[in-house]
């Protein structure tokens, strides 16, 4: 969609502006990229200073691909195609990119949902809903899965919203199917770096707000005030904060108007009763006008809590009939790597789940013992992330002691930390809640070989859960991504084969 870097311009605040240099009535041909190989001949680069690279250094490579126009921060020799230096570069992103689309949210209604647990399954179950009552006219971008159409495509997202620009493309590609509504999953990182800028939204949610990214936030503080900024991209004073009623860091959100959802007497929408069967949950949801038996096909009772989230957000747009509410959520019937079972002819039970904070391993290894009886026992393999938020590496394994008869720490995405290092402190917390190294837990660097371990173990009847990377489909060790996919690796486990992608296999 052709746009003149004047009409772009518009869509930034003025004093964001440091210099211009050339002509701004030049008209682009293709679209704003971060990415050098995305580049049209056309488009224009953004130059910034990344976490690991500095775009400016790539400007001469913009030039001798094409680009019509450079947005950057730093002072450069003079080039032959404008140059808009710009302050604050990053949080800018997301409107340049909305004003070549033409600003897509505007002509969508558009759902949000972040938290540090439930997201992805909140998102997708709101999706569903609102189909029921929207038949083809609803979109969804989350880490799992885009749908700009009928038809859906895999994100290939680590965990994080997409790029600014991709996501405006998205949003322009949902417009151009005609359709109306979406749901949009967002995380802290992508609401801290302002990727979501240029969205505006009907209604947002935050599912709860636990111990995760301090890493990248810096403190609590921080990390909650990223999450909060879901609020400030609300179309209108009027469009509906949905929190969690048992989450006490949501409470700071309470600013009218807000729904509330939650096992608390409270809650405008509440669980009232929740229990697992053989092929799913049941939710008896007490709503404003009503009550509900609601079934979801999703395992784990924790998924009670993300029903009533997205039932919370889209009840508003139902028009009192909650029959499409019943079978919106009975049509969410998996989702990849969230307690997903794996299934090879075992005499044991195997699962794969994302959990990888301190409170979604409790979730996930409470739900799962609940699925015991007698002398069936359950072992968790799990890592944590190097880099990362380094409290979480005990609270996780002091929590996998208590709940688990065996657990076996291994790798998950070590970066450029010490793995030996991370395990010694997962092992200490092990220690510190009583567990004995070789009997209780046990240290297994690569994961191949910790998930072949723990099948080995395993007897008629127990359970192997493997936690942290559920839909992922690769591990950083060092700054390089290696092939990885914990469901096909577990696959390999129960047949006795130990997948050997990792450097650790050597």
């Amino acid at each position: 969609m052709p746009q003149s870097l004047t009409e772009l311009l518009q869509a930034v605040d003025p004093t964001q502006i440091v210099d211009i240099q050339g002509d701004l009535g030049r008209t682009l041909q293709a679209t704003i990229v971060e990415d050098i190989d995305q580049l049209q001949a056309g488009g224009a680069f953004i130059a910034r200073q990344g976490a690991q690279f500095d775009g400016h250094d790539f400007i001469h490579l913009a030039l001798e691909r094409g680009a019509s126009a450079i947005f950057g921060e730093k002072e450069i020799p003079a080039i032959p195609v404008p140059y808009i230096r710009l302050s604050n570069l990053q949080q800018q992103i997301g409107l340049l990119s909305a004003a070549y689309h033409g600003v897509p949210a505007r002509q969508l209604t558009l759902f949000g949902v972040t938290g540090t647990d439930g997201k992805t399954t909140t998102s997708h179950m709101l999706y569903q809903i609102l189909k029921q009552k929207y038949p083809r006219k609803v979109g969804l971008v989350s880490t799992l899965m885009a749908f700009c159409g009928e038809q859906g495509e895999e994100t290939g997202l680590h965990v994080t919203s997409p790029p600014a620009p991709q996501l405006q493309a998205y949003l322009a590609r949902m417009v151009a199917n005609g359709l109306t509504h979406a749901v949009l999953e967002m995380t802290s990182h992508g609401l801290a770096q302002g990727r979501l800028q240029g969205v505006e939204l009907a209604a947002a949610v935050i599912t709860n707000i636990q111990h995760e990214h301090l890493d990248y936030h810096g403190s609590w503080e921080d990390y909650r005030r990223a999450k909060g900024r879901i609020f400030t991209y609300l179309k209108s004073p009027h469009g509906c904060r949905v929190l969690n009623a048992d989450d006490e860091a949501s409470q700071l959100f309470r600013i009218e108007p807000f729904h509330t959802f939650g096992s608390a007497e409270s809650a405008h929408y509440r669980v009232q009763r929740s229990h697992e069967t053989s092929s799913g949950i049941e939710v008896q949801l007490k709503t404003p006008e009503t009550t509900v038996e609601i079934h979801s096909p999703l395992a784990g009772r924790y998924n009670a809590a993300n029903v009533a989230a997205a039932v919370a957000a889209a009840d508003p747009f139902m028009e009192g009939d909650g029959q499409l509410v019943i079978r919106g959520i009975a049509e969410l019937r998996s989702l990849p790597g969230r307690m997903e079972a794996i299934e090879e002819g075992q005499e044991y039970r195997a699962y794969v789940d994302f959990a990888h904070t301190p409170a979604a391993l409790k979730e996930a290894l409470n739900s799962a013992k609940r699925k015991l009886t007698g002398e069936e026992r359950l072992c968790v393999v799990f890592g944590s992330a190097g880099l990362r938020d380094v409290a979480k590496r005990k609270m996780m394994a002091r929590i996998a002691s208590e709940l688990s008869d065996y657990a076996v720490l291994t790798a998950e995405d070590p970066r450029t930390e010490s793995l030996q290092d991370i395990l010694r402190d997962m092992a200490s917390a092990c220690q510190e809640q009583g567990g004995v190294e070789g009997v209780d837990f046990v240290r297994i660097p690569d994961r191949g070989l910790a998930l072949l371990h723990a099948c080995q173990w395993a007897r008629t009847d127990d359970m192997v859960i493997a936690c942290g990377k559920g839909h992922e489909q690769s591990m950083c060790f060092g700054t390089t991504e290696y092939p990885w996919d914990d469901r096909m690796a577990l696959r390999s486990a129960i047949r006795g084969i130990s997948i050997q992608n990792l450097p650790t296999a050597n």
